[in-house]
């Protein structure tokens, strides 16, 4: 994926196996425990492109996230911060190979930035 491509959605739920049985029931998708990533179940449509996780549901985490891929993490918050918006979670490792942040822009509304590569294998 390139720069400013939607990456993954995390979606909050607060019964995983229910949400599970949900959303494969109503959108067909493959839904699957990664391993390294037990606890967050991920969903992928069946156009094998689309995809995300199912991340339990907390009082910080209550509405669906997009994750926006990013040339680099660092750079994009600091334009997020120059442009008024506010990092909610700097660059965070997710693998050797990938990061995550988190940011509210102008309106209030959380996103997520990626960097990298993750490999499910």
């Amino acid at each position: 994926m390139a720069h400013g491509d939607i990456t993954h959605i995390d979606i909050p739920v607060g019964d995983t196996q229910a949400a599970r049985t949900f959303y494969s029931g109503l959108f067909g998708w493959d839904i699957a425990e990664v391993p390294g990533f037990e606890g967050y179940p991920m969903w992928r449509a069946p156009n094998q492109i689309s995809g995300g996780g199912l991340a339990p549901r907390d009082a910080s985490f209550t509405t669906p996230r997009s994750y926006v891929e990013v040339d680099s993490i660092d750079d994009t918050l600091a334009q997020v911060s120059s442009l008024g918006g506010k990092v909610l979670m700097g660059k965070s490792q997710i693998s050797p190979t990938s990061w995550w942040a988190i940011f509210e822009d102008l309106d209030g509304n959380q996103l997520g930035l990626y960097e990298g590569v993750t490999s499910a294998e």
